[in-house]
């Protein structure tokens, strides 16, 4: 049986997905069709390139060695100019999971021109209470507050952000002042829930006084935002939210700037695909252009 091309992309996708549903919806395309030439791939290099499980579809070491192959000759063909063909090698679901703070900043500033650029590409966004698994594909990409530097996984920093303390002009006035960062302990504190916080990262109030407590707590910054704007104490905000407000003042600006940075992360695997990397691409491109809302000029 000759071997065909276009079996080898269907080859790809499954590699790529781990399913054959999800790889039939890549190809847009059904399930048995991508099962049928996966079986007919087998059979013209006559070895099996899959191992099936319950968790999906697992490269045999025949079928990782020609996943190299077919990449080079997928790289090669992407060269060949074609009329629209750039289009189409983008088209696709694209799956990436962020903090609930990024899917703000993304979505209020990025998204126009991510459609803009990526036309059809079907982006699903998910805002996660939690770090998803990219293992399980759960999700194509995910951004982070922490690096991952262990396993297949890599991470690239996209771009840093500070927070600071906030507070309406209304509670400022009806409280003490606060003039050093000991002054906090009179004051309620808004935070995160400690036993859900889901990333280092965001384990602020250490930073900011050691042993003090948020007094009203909550899983999403979002709801803090709220509890801030409704006077009802001090938080730590992400500049780029609070700066949306103008209610809200920053309190001790001197002395408490907190950084962080959020970092791309995706199986090595994922990295070297050209749609993916595109993508990878106008992410921080875009973010690093609108540096100066992330990050507040001390």
């Amino acid at each position: 049986m000759p071997l065909s091309w276009d079996d080898l992309q269907f080859f790809l996708a499954v590699s790529r997905e781990g399913q054959l549903s999800r790889a039939a919806r890549v190809l847009g395309t059904s399930h048995v069709t991508v099962s049928r030439r996966i079986d007919r791939l087998e059979k013209a290099l006559n070895t099996r390139l899959f191992e099936r499980n319950p968790r999906g579809y697992e490269p045999t070491p025949a079928g990782r060695r020609l996943i190299e192959t077919a990449e080079r000759m997928e790289e090669a063909a992407d060269d060949i100019p074609v009329e629209q063909g750039a289009a189409s090698r983008q088209a696709g679901p694209l799956r990436l999971a962020v903090p609930e703070g990024f899917a703000s900043l993304f979505s209020t500033h990025l998204w126009p021109d991510f459609i803009g650029r990526f036309p059809h590409i079907s982006l699903e966004l998910i805002t996660m209470p939690q770090i998803l698994s990219l293992s399980r594909r759960e999700a194509d990409m995910t951004v982070t507050l922490d690096p991952i530097s262990s396993g297949p996984y890599r991470s690239e920093r996209l771009a840093n952000y500070t927070l600071h303390l906030y507070a309406t002009d209304a509670y400022l006035a009806m409280n003490p002042p606060v003039a050093q960062r000991e002054d906090l302990r009179q004051h309620r504190i808004i935070g995160y829930i400690e036993e859900m916080i889901f990333a280092p990262g965001l384990d602020y109030l250490g930073e900011v006084l050691p042993r003090i407590r948020a007094s009203i707590k909550s899983s999403s910054v979002f709801n803090q935002l709220a509890a801030v704007r409704n006077n009802l104490g001090i938080a730590v905000l992400p500049h780029y939210i609070a700066i949306k407000y103008p209610e809200l003042r920053i309190i001790l600006p001197q002395e408490v700037t907190l950084t962080r940075s959020y970092w791309l992360t995706c199986h090595r695997d994922v990295r070297a695909m050209r749609r993916e990397r595109a993508v990878i691409g106008f992410l921080t491109d875009s973010l690093r252009a609108r540096m100066a809302d992330l990050v507040r000029p001390a």
